[in-house]
Order: structure tokens, then C-alpha cells, then sequence
């Protein structure tokens, strides 16, 4: 098993002294100084584009969002396969004290997307670089709006998938962890990866009055309460362990005095599932246990189910080809088999829902960070480690060049 240094499959650029950041972290931390959110990220899109400069690509911009579609023509001919990574931050202020933390208030890229564009530029340079050796194309997808805002459905509305001329045959795409994963390890798995995330608001309304006489009202504060414990008990009760499910309420609302009876009452929640069976299981669950606590209570309900993102779900032949690639560039010791599903989700969920492909994790908890204590992923502490930034590259690039040769053979 040969090391990354030693595989023909990872040019190395020109070294740089140890505790320098070399061009890939140097463009990701500059990223990381001026994040952007939702589907509208101007300066990082001029990044990108500025990153790209040079290469022979054909690039296109989104409509809808700046978006960034690059194609690279193989020098033999051959179907295209498309790599992929997401650009927008979070609205998160960020605690962690780096020298290039966020310069933008109450915004930061706590989830890593700067790391996934940065590799993702590697990635093209990388593959530019050996052009005509390729047995087809490559599409470069630089996706805004992951982080809840639908910018892969825009991004395959636009056309994406299809930029090389025909339909990719296969699309690969990573995450970072700042926890959980030791730096610079790579893990998937076959099957559903990540969970389905689906979003409720529930709004109660009853009839104010003073808090004093609680008789003559309908409370809809005690009825949303008992709403949101119920649910919890009834998936206890109704959902198969084996195939689970999550609801988290992260908002309830009420009321602006302590001696009011209001007259509305409102909580809004997630729900993670691993199948589509138990996601309508849930929905069906949710709507009766609300609107029956509803009745008792003699108030009304109103339940606004918004889908947002399906399971990641990895074919078992492209889960087991991204394993054996990552285990051949990096060793067997820096891959690993994730034994369940997570319980994030991803918008790349719906790339894979079209094309065939795999989903990968890379360990990027900062040096001298314990992985089982590290900040966590959206955390305004969390802090990765952008050493990984030309494995990533090299494994995203890896994956393109052996899918299409696989192809051509």
C-alpha cells in the first residue's frame, strides 16, 4: 500500500516549510474571514472564480444563486462524473479565536463549507493537470444554500447534472467533522448514511383572558406543552427502534405577560428519519397526536409539514469503491466503515437521488483536540483542521479519475 506522497494518483505541488499554510488552506481561510449565507454568496463566488483562473474549464454561473458550474473535457473520450461542494456559512457568532476567525458579526462557517470549497478547487487543479489522461469529464458543482435553503434542487433545476452535455454517471462529494473523526481519516458507508430532515411549525390557537380566571379562556399554552411532550411519547411507542426517528423542538413561543392567557401558542421542530417509510410514519403520528390534544383542549391546531431534505443514501458498489479508493491513496488505517447512519442530513441527498454515488466523512478535528470532546459541527467553537484540505483534493480527484476509468474499460 503506497502513502499519498508515493501514489502516481497525487501530484504534490512545490514544498513549503511545515508551518506554512500552503495555497489551499491560505484560499480556505480566506474564505472562512468573509462567509456568506443562503443561496446569494457574491464574495465567495468571486473566490471561486478567481481560484479557477487559469484553468481549462468551461464555467457557468447560477440564476437562481451564485452558484458556480465548472466543466473539464477529458483528453478521452468518456461519460462525465461530477464532484461536489457546498459554500454557504451559518448564522453562528463565531468563539474560536483564530487569527482568520469570521470578520463578518454573527456570521461563520461552523460547518466546514469553506473546507469542501477549497478542496473542491484542489481537486480541478489537480485534474487540470492531467487533462488528457481523463476518459471523460468532469463536473465541478460549487453549491450554495445547503444549510436549509434548497440550493441543490436550484442547482439540478439549472442544470448541473447535465453540463457536460449528457448526464453525469456518477457524483462523489465529502464533509469534514471538526469531532467525532481523528484528523485526516475518511469513513462512509454503504446504504442510508445521513437522515432525512423535514420541518414542522405548529401554531395553537385558543382564547385569551386573564390569568386569573384561566376558566374562562383556552389555553393554548398548556396545550402546546402537552403537544410537544406527547410526541415524544408517541414515538417512544409507535416507531420501530430499528428504523428510528428524531423530533426536536428547538422553538415554543407565547404570550408577552405573565398574568395573560394569549390567545396563540406556536413551537417549531425538526424530525430526522432514516427511510422514507418512517418519515410518513412520523408526519401521519405528528398531525393526529397535535390535533387530538387539540380537541381535548377544545382549541384548534394548525400543522405546517415542509419536506426539506431525503436520507443520504450510498449505493452498496459506489460506497465499497470509495472505501477501496480512499484505503489505496491513504492506507487502510486512515479509512473506516461507519457502522450506522448519522443523524445530520445533506442536500447532496438529492444529487444522489438522481445519480449513482458516495457521500464521505473526513476527519478534520484540530490538532491536539480530543475527536470524542472537540467542538462539534455548527458549534460556535468548532475548529477544523485545514491540513486535510490536499487529501481531500487528492481523494475527490482520485474518485472522478477511477470512475471513469472504470467506465472506459
Amino acid at each position: 500500500m503506497t502513502s499519498p506522497s508515493q501514489n502516481p494518483e497525487t501530484p504534490t505541488g512545490p514544498a513549503t516549510p511545515a508551518d506554512a499554510p500552503g495555497e489551499l488552506q491560505l484560499l480556505r481561510r480566506a474564505l472562512h474571514r468573509r462567509p456568506e449565507l443562503g443561496l446569494h454568496l457574491p464574495h465567495t463566488q468571486r473566490a471561486v472564480l478567481s481560484a479557477l483562473e487559469g484553468l481549462p474549464l468551461e464555467i457557468t454561473t447560477g440564476k437562481a444563486l451564485s452558484s458556480v458550474t465548472a466543466v473539464l473535457r477529458g483528453g478521452r473520450p468518456g461519460p462525465a462524473v461530477l464532484l461536489r461542494a457546498d459554500m454557504d456559512a451559518l448564522p453562528v457568532r463565531e468563539d474560536t479565536g483564530l487569527p482568520y476567525a469570521s470578520e463578518v458579526d454573527g456570521l461563520m462557517h461552523a460547518c466546514g463549507h469553506d473546507l469542501h470549497t477549497a478542496g473542491l478547487v484542489g481537486a480541478a487543479r489537480l485534474l487540470a493537470a492531467r487533462r488528457e489522461e481523463l476518459a471523460g469529464d468532469v463536473v465541478f458543482m460549487f453549491q450554495p444554500g445547503e444549510e436549509g435553503h434548497d440550493g441543490a434542487r436550484l442547482m439540478i433545476e439549472e442544470g448541473v447534472l447535465d453540463a457536460a452535455g449528457a448526464r453525469v454517471v456518477a457524483a462523489y462529494g465529502v464533509h469534514v467533522f471538526s469531532t467525532v473523526l481523528p484528523s485526516g481519516t475518511f469513513a462512509t458507508r454503504a446504504g442510508t448514511l445521513l437522515a432525512a430532515c423535514d420541518a414542522v411549525d405548529v401554531t395553537v390557537t385558543g382564547r385569551g383572558g386573564h390569568g386569573s380566571m384561566p376558566h374562562l379562556t383556552r389555553d393554548p399554552v398548556v396545550a402546546a406543552c402537552e403537544m410537544v411532550t406527547a410526541v415524544q411519547t408517541r414515538i417512544a411507542r409507535e416507531i420501530d427502534v430499528q428504523d428510528p426517528a428524531v423530533v426536536t423542538v428547538g422553538v415554543i413561543a407565547a404570550g408577552t405577560a405573565r398574568n395573560v392567557v394569549p390567545d396563540t401558542a406556536r413551537f417549531e421542530a425538526t424530525v430526522r428519519t432514516y427511510s422514507e417509510a418512517a418519515r410518513a410514519q412520523v408526519e401521519t403520528l405528528v398531525r393526529r397526536t397535535v390535533h387530538g390534544i387539540a380537541a381535548a383542549h377544545d382549541v384548534s391546531a394548525r400543522v405546517d409539514w415542509t419536506p426539506q431534505y431525503p436520507a443520504t443514501v450510498n449505493p452498496p458498489e459506489q460506497a465499497s469503491f470509495a472505501l477501496k479508493t480512499a484505503g489505496e491513496l491513504f492506507g487502510p488505517g486512515r479509512v473506516f466503515e461507519v457502522p450506522r447512519p448519522v443523524s445530520g442530513s445533506e442536500d447532496f441527498s438529492l444529487v444522489l437521488q438522481e445519480v449513482p454515488g458516495a457521500f464521505l466523512a473526513v476527519g478534520a478535528t484540530a490538532p491536539g483536540a480530543d475527536p470524542a470532546t472537540a467542538a462539534v459541527n455548527h458549534s460556535a467553537q468548532a475548529v477544523f483542521d485545514d491540513s486535510v484540505l490536499d487529501d481531500q483534493a487528492a481523494l475527490l480527484a482520485a474518485l472522478a479519475t477511477r470512475a471513469l476509468e472504470e467506465r472506459a474499460a
